[in-house]
């Protein structure tokens, strides 16, 4: 299809939002047909930024849960949700939970900007009892340049970033994981050059198990384990061995306080 006449009208800025939110709404459609997130089940996103993510599993109704290590983006997050979600100020390198808390553990375009990816795959692992998804940009995409991943998903220009592919994510996670089973799939994005006469053309490609898309989704099952409390989080906060059974709660309570 030829250029779209609406489009052309459009500032630069306009433009972007417009291209920003068509590419959360394709990631939205690949993310929920990897997990298929059933109402009830509880949710952390690991790295959650301003919540945008987390609006997919709020419409399936699950129980949400954020973390973030910038208080910007905690404050603005709190205030699109309010009470509807607990959102904890922490470092995806060390999540403030017990082992197997969530039911789904999302991780979500956060290892390319992480010193220590292997150490984020680990602890979401160790917090997840059910399955975790991690969405990554592609090292392989179409779109050909970082500079043009960069400005796709949203991350300033001048930010140094990592680029991954498929097997370098599948590694780390056997790493942790062991030989589990991994559904996954990528989103077509093409140059605005191309899309803009071939509109439609993007979402003609299979959203499974496509090598080229620049956002790739994995989801693979975690096997319960067993139920203890994050060692750090013991001895920073001086909890008693005997009260581990109530530890989580107490330590949510601990973060709450600490973050005001």
């Amino acid at each position: 299809m030829f250029l779209d006449q609406k489009a052309s009208r459009l500032s630069d800025k306009e433009l972007k939002a417009l291209r920003r939110k068509y590419v959360i709404s394709r990631q939205k459609e690949l993310i929920l047909d990897l997990l298929v997130p059933l109402a009830g089940e509880r949710i952390l996103d690991v790295g959650c930024g301003t919540g945008d993510n987390l609006q997919f599993f709020q419409e399936k109704w699950c129980s949400l849960t954020g973390i973030d290590p910038s208080k910007e983006r905690l404050q603005v997050v709190r205030q699109k949700y309010g009470d509807r979600a607990e959102f904890i100020l922490a470092y995806p390198e060390d999540i403030p939970f017990s082992d197997n808390e969530f039911d789904i553990v999302t991780l979500i375009n956060v290892l390319e900007i992480s010193d220590n990816p292997q150490k984020i795959i680990e602890e979401v692992i160790r917090v997840c009892r059910g399955r975790v998804f991690i969405g990554f940009i592609n090292n392989y995409s179409f779109v050909s340049t970082k500079r043009g991943l960069k400005e796709m998903f949203g991350f300033p220009l001048s930010r140094e970033m990592r680029f991954f592919s498929f097997s370098e994510i599948k590694t780390m996670v056997r790493n942790f994981a062991g030989n589990t089973s991994i559904k996954w799939g990528s989103v077509i994005y093409m140059p605005n050059i191309i899309r803009y006469f071939f509109e439609g053309l993007e979402k003609s490609f299979p959203l499974r198990k496509n090598p080229f898309g620049a956002f790739i989704g994995m989801t693979f099952p975690v096997k319960y384990t067993y139920r203890t409390v994050q060692s750090p989080i013991t001895e920073s906060f001086k909890l008693k061995g005997k009260a581990r059974n109530t530890a989580p709660e107490a330590i949510r309570e601990i973060l709450r306080q600490v973050d005001k």
